[in-house]
């Protein structure tokens, strides 16, 4: 589960910016919002408000560069993403940090870098302990060889691996330490340098990061018949009409002309190949688009079977394909993965959450998740401009964040806990009556006539 967000010189946000999940003394309601791990409280929301270009989407960013950076490398657009509201951002390290728990441990990872360079300037991680101490895992400085901390004795097996992979490293790459662990790289276990294993898997597996321009579904739940009769009733839930989800098989012909003939043919040769290389073991894959998804997997006999979504609306003689549905019926399949996850220590960070959705389908959203997984260690963080779901009901105080921009053009981040209300208050009328900052504020404008 995720502790803390440190970002710091990264696109609106020019100082140090801390989004954390530790609740607050002062807040006394929605206990059940708070998740303990070894008797450590972290809350289950965070819900992030604030007015369009406020800096919302780049909270969210950085939770992307830092799992992009990690799992592949640091990404080439990387050279214009620091803050620009001052002429040193330029030069000045840009510092990212997550503080998270995993398998009973807890740990900080982070690094900085000079962006416009990609010149990464130090890198640590470190093991946190409930008394306020932490032990050093390794460090790194600029230009030098990364160190593991006095306190990590190894098993001289494990010593040789390491010197191996030190004299491999180079120090001036633009390659994170903690991405080269976890390059081609095997540990036990019960190894003292299954750290590196633990805290990479956690970045790469347990972090769901959705932006308007990507994807949560997997459309796995679809492929199984227990998840399929619980979508089934889901979807019902939300009057959209459907009251039916099935998997429906097509031809070949019918899905080729789904697609544009050149990617159809590139495919075909793609998967051609993985039916080589999979010596008639079974395989599936899943392609999805904005408007449609498509199962491939292949049969006993070596042909490929395609299917896809069917929905059925109440008595309607012709089923319809999911690209005939609305965008906002579209985004809710989308999120119904959420819903259906059963894993623990999933952190699931969404840009814009209401994106295409009635207000009353993001509140509704909000209650199932909350019904769906009563004492489940999984975190939902998203920024919204929905301020209906602004309600006392729904979220703790200390889980509502704002985020607004200075009249130096950088982001600040505040948790509604900072300010002093009854807990009867109208917290969405306050919000959009600019009681919370974090809204737009319009000039006047004066029309003339050419």
């Amino acid at each position: 589960m995720l502790i803390k967000l440190i970002v710091d010189n990264f696109k609106s946000f020019n100082k140090e910016t801390e989004l954390t999940m530790i609740p607050s003394n002062k807040t006394r309601k929605k206990v059940d919002h708070k998740i303990s791990v070894k008797s450590t409280p972290l809350l289950k929301y965070a819900v992030i408000y604030g007015a369009n270009a406020a800096g919302k989407s780049n909270l969210v960013e950085a939770f992307n560069f830092i799992q992009y950076s990690v799992v592949k490398a640091i990404p080439a657009y990387a050279t214009t993403m620091f803050c620009k509201s001052e002429e040193n951002n330029s030069k000045r390290a840009s510092t990212f940090e997550l503080q998270f728990t995993v398998n009973g441990k807890f740990y900080a990872y982070g690094f900085s870098l000079i962006l416009k360079e990609r010149k990464i300037t130090a890198e640590w991680l470190y093991q946190l302990y409930q008394n306020g101490t932490a032990k050093t895992l390794f460090e790194r400085e600029l230009g030098k060889k990364p160190q593991l901390g006095e306190d990590v004795l190894l098993e001289k097996v494990d010593e040789i691996k390491l010197q191996t992979y030190l004299e491999d490293f180079d120090e001036k790459s633009n390659m994170l330490f903690l991405s080269f662990m976890n390059k081609e790289k095997k540990y036990n276990p019960n190894s003292k340098m299954f750290f590196f294993k633990e805290v990479f898997n956690w970045i790469n597996e347990n972090m769901e990061i959705c932006t308007p321009q990507t994807s949560l579904t997997s459309f796995e739940y679809y492929y199984d018949d227990a998840s399929l009769t619980i979508i089934n009733e889901l979807i019902k839930t939300f009057d959209t009409g459907i009251s039916k989800v099935s998997i429906n098989e097509i031809s070949r012909d019918e899905f080729k002309k789904e697609l544009p003939e050149s990617i159809f043919d590139n495919l075909m040769e793609e998967l051609k190949k993985k039916l080589e290389e999979s010596d008639n073991k079974k395989f599936k894959v899943s392609m999805r688009s904005h408007n449609s998804f498509f199962n491939i997997e292949n049969t006993k006999n070596g042909e490929l079977k395609v299917s896809t979504i069917k929905l059925t609306h109440g008595n309607s003689f012709y089923d319809f394909k999911f690209k005939e549905e609305s965008d906002g019926t579209r985004r809710l399949f989308e999120l119904l993965d959420i819903l259906l996850n059963k894993s623990e220590n999933k952190v699931y960070v969404i840009d814009e959450m209401e994106r295409s959705l009635h207000p009353k389908l993001t509140s509704k959203f909000i209650e199932l998740f909350d019904r769906l997984h009563p004492d489940q260690k999984i975190q939902l963080i998203f920024t919204t401009h929905e301020s209906t779901i602004m309600d006392q009901e729904l979220f703790r105080r200390d889980e509502i964040w704002f985020v607004e921009r200075d009249k130096d053009n950088n982001s600040n981040i505040y948790s509604l806990d900072k300010f002093k209300e009854r807990y009867d208050k109208k917290l969405s009328k306050a919000y959009l009556e600019g009681r919370y900052g974090a809204v737009p504020v319009f000039t006047s404008f004066n029309f003339k006539e050419v």
